[in-house]
């Protein structure tokens, strides 16, 4: 299927319990908490590789970072750390792997406690690794299918924390998508109004508004999403109308697109065997990638707030212990 899986190397650098380690060093029981229970949460930042400047662009850090405070404080982990440090510690794990390609962070706060029963009074452990990442799904065009899965209401897990748990939701999802055929899976809400995608936000254009899911339809509030609405009004005088969405409007929908840090900007071509418009790839997403991955790559002046350079020597040094 379109989605495409990254290893971790054992020999790249990671930030484990206050230390600088390697990946294979660390060592999880397994009676630790969060992998009997689902009771962490994380994050997905991207640092996309600028070969010109020699450095590695990361995207939207600190607005990650602030969604990853909100979510621990959600679930009743401690983290200890400010967004500053949490900021400062992710730039030098990239500086100690020198990564000279696009790099995906993965930070990880969960309950480590190694002890049975469910509640959340448990000591927390963070850890922030790396890993090459490319293109996650393909952007040339995606087939979806409308899960017969419903999205977890916000009244059972919340949908503005990133929690490893709800995310059993999105795997089921998406495999009975591939095992029928398609590349990922639409969710619908408990009302049946459209939510988002496995693991994106989803964007719609109809009669020239581009419209997408309000946050009260149990979506991720994306910082994707965000970064999309403001490309679309400042670049193409094109405002986001926040709305619920029916199922049928995708058929009805000229173009419809996913975003999200691991998807980027990615349209879909066909929904439940339905051509999306012509059945190609229409011009308005087309033109929000085209701006995104300058943004993204700080190839933009005007956007240079969006990311931090890492600087990467050709030859760099790997850190040693």
């Amino acid at each position: 299927m379109a989605k495409t899986a990254f290893s971790v190397s054992d020999s790249e650098w990671s930030y484990h319990d206050r230390e600088f380690v390697k990946v294979g060093d660390i060592r999880l029981s397994p009676a630790t908490h969060a992998l009997n229970y689902g009771t962490g949460v994380f994050e997905g930042i991207r640092a996309y590789w600028n070969e010109a400047k020699g450095t590695l662009q990361v995207l939207k850090m600190r607005e990650h970072y602030e969604r990853f405070v909100t979510s621990c404080k959600m679930v009743h982990l401690d983290l200890d750390h400010t967004v500053d440090e949490l900021c400062e510690i992710t730039l030098e794990v990239l500086r100690r792997n020198a990564p000279r390609v696009d790099t995906y962070i993965r930070p990880l706060a969960y309950k480590s406690a190694t002890s049975i029963g469910v509640n959340l009074q448990h000591e927390d452990t963070l850890t922030i690794f790396t890993a090459p990442m490319g293109n996650y799904v393909e952007l040339t065009g995606l087939r979806c299918a409308v899960s017969s899965f419903r999205r977890v209401p916000d009244n059972s897990l919340p949908a503005r924390a990133k929690t490893t748990g709800s995310y059993m939701n999105t795997a089921l999802a998406v495999d009975a998508a591939h095992r029928a055929g398609y590349d990922d899976a639409i969710f619908l809400t408990q009302n049946g109004l459209v939510s988002e995608a496995s693991a994106a936000n989803l964007f719609i254009l109809r009669k020239g508004k581009l419209i997408t899911p309000p946050p009260t339809a149990d979506i991720l509030e994306g910082i994707t999403r965000e970064a999309v609405m403001e490309l679309a009004k400042e670049e193409m005088d094109l405002d986001t109308v926040e709305r619920d969405v029916g199922r049928t409007e995708l058929y009805a929908a000229d173009e419809v697109f996913l975003t999200g840090t691991g998807f980027q900007i990615a349209p879909v071509v066909e929904i439940d065997d339905r051509r999306v418009g012509d059945g190609t790839v229409g011009p308005v997403a087309e033109e929000l990638q085209t701006l995104y991955f300058r943004a993204a790559r700080g190839e933009w002046d005007k956007y240079s707030s969006w990311t931090v350079p890492v600087q990467v020597p050709e030859k760099a040094a790997r850190a040693s212990g």
